[in-house]
């Protein structure tokens, strides 16, 4: 067999691979299959405390997974063939332009908000704005690929796309406040010193043959999975122990109206949720009574988060920090206000 057929074979396979999963996602679709877990609160009153966490993994793998495969295939698919060079090249500056191009750009990186920073320090020692540098580091784990797809399956579409709106808004207005304070004008001269325009000028690599390239996706997607699963499934037992035990009264007393908008803006944010945890606990919250109107803020609260914002202040320092995490925050209680208002959800 010529290694010419053989990498076309692979090819072949890699593409029936992601074409079989695509698939599954839009079986599920036309047939109307749950993807969200089914059990209710009342569903674990008769279960014991060691069977709580059991029956729901369970009942959330055996309806999530199609779910959570296409996601982190789809995001491993992104991340490798998305131009990054368009990040350096077009975001050096604090035009309206590369406001645009980081927003754009950065839903398409799927990570954590912890593992944002790395990315946020690359994109501003290479040039780019502090302003865009901050709505990159805002918007990505507040509405990347794999985050909406999971809100708009478990929670509703309502709720992923009002999420990509408001994040958006968010991540715009933190960029352009921070870019227009002192110490952020500061920071951005400080790390443009040593970027040598001349370095930032594009250059032609030579691309691998596309199974290789196919390869370096789904690892990617598998490497997304091993940091994020663990995670997860920890969250996941956390949560179904939270669907058993939470008195509906209290959620319904304390996570509802204005107190409960404050509340979850409070508790989503400062308190670092992993990627997707914060889906799974904000539908069993939801299900005992959350306001709509809170589950927004309880979601938009996950970029600005204790974790977060001290690995940052390592390379902006803390007044950076402190301006785009009040600015977040505000917008975050703004925007879940204004959608409880307008849907009667608050």
């Amino acid at each position: 067999m010529s290694p010419g057929f053989k990498r076309k074979l692979r090819t072949a396979s890699l593409l029936l691979f992601i074409l079989v999963v695509v698939g599954l996602l839009v079986y599920s679709r036309i047939m109307a299959y749950s993807l969200a877990p089914t059990l209710e609160p009342a569903d674990f009153s008769g279960l014991a405390w060691y069977e709580i966490p059991i029956y729901y993994l369970w009942d959330y793998i055996s309806h999530a997974w199609i779910c959570l495969l296409f996601a982190f295939t789809a995001a491993g698919l992104v991340y490798e063939f998305m131009p990054k060079d368009l990040i350096t090249r077009y975001m050096g500056s604090n035009k309206i332009s590369g406001y645009l191009i980081a927003a754009g750009l950065a839903p398409l990186f799927t990570v954590c908000s912890c593992t944002m920073v790395p990315l946020f320090a690359g994109i501003l020692y290479t040039g780019a704005g502090i302003g865009p540098a901050i709505t990159f580091l805002l918007m990505a784990p507040a509405a990347n690929v794999l985050t909406i797809l999971v809100t708009g399956e478990l929670l509703s579409w309502e709720i992923a796309a009002v999420r990509i709106v408001a994040s958006l808004m968010t991540a715009l207005i933190a960029g352009v406040v921070v870019s227009k304070t002192s110490w952020g004008k500061a920071v951005e001269k400080e790390h443009h010193v040593n970027a040598a325009p001349g370095q930032r000028g594009a250059i032609e690599l030579a691309k691998p043959p596309l199974d290789e390239r196919l390869i370096a996706a789904l690892k990617f997607g598998g490497y997304l999975a091993k940091q994020i699963l663990p995670y997860f499934i920890v969250g996941l037992i956390v949560v179904g122990y939270v669907t058993a035990y939470m008195p509906e009264s209290i959620v319904e007393g304390y996570l509802t109206g204005v107190t409960g908008v404050l509340i979850a803006s409070i508790i989503g944010g400062p308190l670092y949720t992993p990627t997707l945890v914060e889906v799974a606990v904000g539908r069993s919250l939801l299900q005992l009574g959350m306001s709509r109107a809170a589950l927004l803020s309880w979601l938009m609260g996950q970029p600005y988060d204790v974790a977060n914002m001290t690995a940052v202040s390592k390379i902006t320092g803390w007044r950076v920090v402190v301006t785009y995490a009040l600015t977040a925050w505000s917008c975050s209680v703004i925007f879940s206000l204004v959608y409880g208002i307008l849907t009667g959800s608050l």
